[in-house]
């Protein structure tokens, strides 16, 4: 697994606005600031036509970027509707929903990224079990959340449907940011 970290800047220049998106940059009282070249330097997949996927979890490369909002606990929910990978037993694919919850500290995951990483399990022969708990730690270990869960609901197999939830801290409500099944 690759992290790739945006660098930690106090110190922000405002943006001038174009004319044309000066409406998207004020809302009400609060400024909405661009994302400044600083902030962005490690970005390498948003923004760009990349389009060869990595092969595996471990060639596979999570960004993050600077979280704005770190003083105020709020949650963020990630869905991929369209996970696969493949049984380690039998080789067949193995289809599934993984949802993502968390609540961001310091770092936010970029989406793109994220998108990547799990593409990369396509043709990773794992136990569903052993997955949801690998995109936890690889997550957790990248950002640091203050609190996140993640769940995989796949695919029936011989008539057994089969959902797995981990989260972190340890201890933590796993009932916490997720939706009803």
């Amino acid at each position: 697994m690759i992290f790739s970290k945006a660098r930690d800047e106090t110190k922000r220049s405002a943006p001038s606005p174009h004319p044309a998106t000066s409406a998207l940059l004020f809302a009400g009282a609060d400024y909405v600031e661009r994302m400044s070249a600083s902030d962005t330097s490690t970005i390498s997949l948003l923004g760009r036509s990349e389009t060869r996927l990595p092969s595996s979890p471990e060639e596979a490369r999570l960004e993050f970027f600077a979280n704005r909002h770190s003083a105020r606990d709020y949650w963020i929910h990630l869905d991929c509707t369209e996970f696969s990978s493949l049984c380690p037993v039998t080789g067949q694919p193995d289809m599934a929903n993984i949802q993502i919850r968390y609540v961001p500290d310091e770092k936010c995951v970029e989406t793109k990224s994220l998108k990547f990483y799990l593409a990369s399990f396509r043709n990773t022969p794992s136990f569903n079990e052993d997955i949801v708990n690998r995109i936890l730690n690889d997550l957790v270990t990248g950002c640091a959340p203050r609190r996140m869960v993640v769940r995989g609901t796949f695919g029936a197999r011989g008539g057994i449907q089969l959902t797995c939830q981990a989260s972190s801290p340890e201890g933590c409500d796993a009932s916490l940011g997720m939706l009803p099944l």
